[in-house]
């Protein structure tokens, strides 16, 4: 009887690997070489350089402005107020997500990457598309004169944009190809994450929390 219950044991343990989980991210506070974060909606956490949590998110780096985190051998770049979530989602066959906190003044900014180049990004639900500067453009690598040339209106007068296809835009555990983006010849703070990324995801408002999830 003894082996016929470690015979079953073993094969459950063939049968049922260990599930892997997401780890929900978001920093709550920025200093020198510290950062307070909080993980997957527990207490917030006040984390050293070179530090490691039980759930395996280790502080790599940290200033007034951003924090360098590191989990599974993955490393992110988080701002203030800024979150994320990473690994489980798409391991285990699920749809990616990524929660995003919104800042005192209630946007959501986050950092992701064009093109595998990192950036800034507003969440702007009023935007047509991905839109940035051109200076920004020409930081990212981006060969924009060569897109479709237009104008708009701004407060500075005309200005020409220029409507190009970003082969690829990542924002936490999403990404996604050919996102269509405006290019314009004026100064803009940050990038706008507009509806021609979001139709692609679903949006969900949980409070001072904004969870994506990749639709396709």
């Amino acid at each position: 009887m003894q082996k016929i219950y470690s015979s079953l044991t073993l094969v459950g343990v063939l049968l049922f690997p260990a599930t892997s989980f997401a780890t929900d991210i978001s920093v709550a506070g920025l200093f020198s070489d510290r950062a307070l974060v909080t993980i997957n909606g527990g207490t917030q956490k006040l984390l050293r350089v070179g530090e490691k949590t039980p759930e395996g998110v280790k502080l790599i780096g940290a200033n007034s402005n951003q924090a360098i985190l590191e989990v599974d051998g993955k490393r992110m770049t988080l701002g203030l107020g800024q979150g994320t979530s990473t690994g489980g989602a798409q391991e285990s066959g699920g749809a990616a997500k990524v929660i995003l906190t919104a800042d005192s003044q209630g946007h959501f900014i986050t950092t992701g990457s064009i093109n595998g180049n990192s950036t800034r990004f507003l969440v702007d639900t009023g935007a047509t598309t991905i839109a940035m500067s051109s200076a920004e453009a020409k930081r990212l690598g981006l060969s924009y004169q060569n897109g479709e040339r237009g104008y708009s209106s701004t407060a500075n007068g005309i200005v020409p944009v220029y409507r190009i296809s970003l082969n690829n835009v990542k924002v936490g555990d999403i990404s996604l190809n050919g996102v269509s983006a405006s290019v314009h010849e004026s100064p803009m703070p940050v990038v706008l994450l507009g509806m021609s990324f979001l139709n692609r995801v679903n949006m969900k408002r949980e409070g001072d929390s904004m969870v994506l999830t990749k639709r396709y």
